[in-house]
């Protein structure tokens, strides 16, 4: 959505955006948080795609422990948490590093479209379901069970954002044991596309508030908008001019992906998971991207869910700045050690 992301300062939408390159950024460039673990590559097929990934063992590991698998946020966001937007965000390499100092080991993995996994052979801008992700996540699944020092009995699985409906459905996806436990991590509360609509209309009224667009841009882009979820739910193309600063975020590859993942309601995920299914549910009181409305209508759809809010985390669990309106890099912020605090105990006895 580049013209509004212009207006903005900041691609607002990329977050959103799925195997895009209209988010090209910078490369990360900072050293990466330390962690306490062993790791090694692996890689593993998921249909006709390779992918690429990091198993982490924690120091000092005799035995089998248990072990959990990192699924990503949404766009094209690596195994460490990163992207385009956010290239020193390492949100699942701080989660791979909270989970090792609890005793667990963990699996994190570039999906397609990201890090060294890339588009794998397939052309930019091909369509892509969700199909092909949840196929990734269970060829993961695998890939974690197969390494020697994980214990099958004691698996989990941890999802940020837009990974946290992958999350709820992988007890139905992946074969084998289903995970004991899941971590929803700033997780989707609503459908898919009415959370979208939701945060574009907000960055469209913030850049009317600023100045930056006037009111009948906004209603133009609005309307737009809308148009376009209306008819990506009935199973139509946009048919977007490919003018329209929406056409960066409902292009044609990413339709099918949006249409499926939209069916999803979050709380009847959560209402078809296996009994006994402990789940840690994780959000940043200063998140931007998901409310507290979103997190409060899930959580009331978990049975014995453990919730906690991390005072002043944002989306990706850093900490938020102490000096209100001055703009804080990511890699100049501390994960918050709330969250992996909270993680350490709901591990704990597991």
């Amino acid at each position: 959505m580049p013209s509004l992301a212009r207006a903005l300062g900041a691609p607002a939408a990329c977050a959103a955006l799925l195997l895009s390159s209209a988010c090209a950024g910078p490369e990360p460039a900072t050293e990466p948080p330390a962690i306490a673990a062993t790791e090694r590559e692996v890689e593993f097929t998921s249909g006709p795609d390779t992918l690429f990934g990091t198993f982490a063992v924690p120091e000092g590991t005799t035995g089998r422990v248990p072990a959990a698998l990192i699924i990503s946020g949404s766009g094209p966001t690596d195994r460490d948490g990163n992207g385009p937007m956010r290239p020193y965000a390492d949100t699942n390499l701080n989660f791979a590093a909270a989970l090792a100092d609890a005793g667990v080991a963990s699996l994190r993995y570039d999906k397609l479209g990201s890090g060294e996994t890339g588009m794998a052979g397939r052309s930019e801008g091909d369509p892509i379901g969700m199909g092909v992700f949840e196929e990734e996540m269970a060829a993961a699944y695998a890939e974690l069970l197969a390494q020697p020092e994980v214990d099958p009995a004691r698996l989990i699985v941890l999802g940020h954002s837009e990974g946290s409906l992958f999350a709820l459905r992988a007890p139905e996806v992946v074969a084998g044991p289903a995970p004991g436990a899941l971590i929803l991590a700033a997780p989707v509360g609503e459908r898919y596309l009415d959370v979208l609509d939701r945060q574009l209309t907000e960055q469209a009224r913030l850049a009317e508030s600023q100045g930056q667009l006037d009111a009948g841009e906004v209603n133009g882009f609005m309307s737009d908008s809308r148009a376009s979820i209306a008819r990506i739910r009935a199973g139509h193309d946009t048919g977007l001019d490919p003018e329209n600063p929406l056409s960066g975020l409902f292009y044609p590859g990413v339709e099918p992906f949006l249409r499926e993942i939209d069916r999803l309601d979050p709380v009847d995920l959560a209402a078809g998971l296996p009994e006994g299914t402990r789940t840690l549910m994780l959000w940043g009181t200063a998140d931007s991207q998901v409310t507290g409305a979103e997190v409060d209508r899930l959580a009331a759809a978990l049975d014995g869910v453990e919730r906690v809010d991390v005072e002043d985390a944002d989306h990706v669990f850093r900490e938020t700045s102490t000096a209100p309106g001055a703009p804080v890099l990511d890699e100049d912020r501390p994960f918050s050690p709330e969250a992996a605090e909270a993680v350490s105990r709901f591990l704990a006895d597991y």
